[in-house]
C-alpha cells in the first residue's frame, strides 16, 4: 500500500511498482491508510510523512500497538539523521529520502517483502492454472497459456486475490501506466480475451463477472 498525497508522485510510483509485478493500493490521508490497513493485507507499507491529516509516522506508532507487522518504509524529504532515527523509532522498517531512485526503491520494496510474513510467491496456482511470475509464463495443465504481458498482469491479480471480488479500479491501476489512455471498456476487452483463452485451453477455472464491482477468479463447478 503507498500512502502518499502528492498526486505526480503517486502515479509514477504505482506505474514503476507495476511494471515489476507489485498491484498497488494507494490511498492520500492517514484516515484512509487505516481503514484500508486493517480491511485488508498487504506485503509492505509506502509510507510519506507528510499528509494532510498528519505525520505519516504516528499512523506507524498506531499501527504497531495494535499489533500490526507488516514491513514499513517511509518515504520523505525530511531525510536528516535525527528524522530517520525518529522514524525507525516509531516503528519503520526503512527509511528513504526523496528524491530517490527508483530502482533503488523497487529493491528496497523487494527486500521488506522478503522480510514480511506475507511474502510474495514466486508461482500462483488456482486449480490446474498455473502462472510462473520469474519468468511471467502461464500454463494449464502444464500446457503452455500463450497471453500478452497485460492479460498475465490481470491474471496476477485475480490469482493473488482467488475466491475474493476484485475492484475495478484495482485491476485497472495494476495494468495501466500513470500516462496510458484508459478507454472505458478497455479492461472488460482484455478479461473476455483472458477467458476465452482460458476457456480454450479447457482451463478449470473461470473470471466471473460481479456487476458494479469487478471481477472474480475461481475453480470453476
Amino acid at each position: 500500500m503507498l500512502i502518499e498525497d502528492e498526486q505526480q508522485m503517486a502515479l509514477a510510483l504505482k506505474a514503476a511498482l507495476n511494471q515489476h509485478g507489485f498491484v498497488v493500493d494507494h490511498v492520500d490521508t492517514l484516515a484512509l491508510a487505516r481503514e484500508s490497513i486493517m480491511d485488508q493485507v498487504h506485503e509492505v507499507l509506502l509510507v510519506d510523512r507528510q499528509l494532510p491529516d498528519g505525520d505519516g509516522l504516528r499512523l506507524l506508532s498506531e499501527m504497531r500497538k495494535r499489533g500490526v507487522t507488516t514491513p514499513a518504509i517511509i518515504l520523505s524529504a525530511r531525510n536528516d539523521a535525527q528524522d530517520r532515527i525518529s522514524g525507525l523509532d516509531e516503528g519503520a522498517d526503512d527509511y528513504i529520502g526523496k528524491p530517490f531512485l527508483i530502482d533503488e526503491l523497487i529493491a528496497r520494496v523487494r527486500a521488506a517483502s522478503r522480510r514480511s510474513q506475507t511474502y510474495l510467491p514466486s508461482h500462483l496456482l488456482e486449480g490446474d492454472l498455473l502462472l510462473d511470475l520469474t519468468c511471467w509464463e502461464a500454463s494449464v495443465a502444464g500446457q503452455p497459456l500463450h497471453a500478452p504481458r497485460r492479460e498475465l498482469q490481470l491474471l496476477q491479480v485475480l490469482l493473488r486475490r482467488a475466491g475474493r471480488t476484485v475492484p475495478r479500479r484495482m485491476l485497472e491501476d495494476a495494468v495501466y501506466g500513470y500516462d496510458d489512455e484508459i478507454q472505458s471498456n478497455a479492461l472488460d476487452s482484455h478479461i473476455s480475451r483472458l477467458r476465452k483463452r482460458l476457456s480454450d485451453a479447457g482451463a478449470k477455472v473461470e473470471i466471473r463477472t460481479v456487476r458494479g464491482v469487478g471481477y472474480l477468479l475461481r475453480v470453476g463447478a
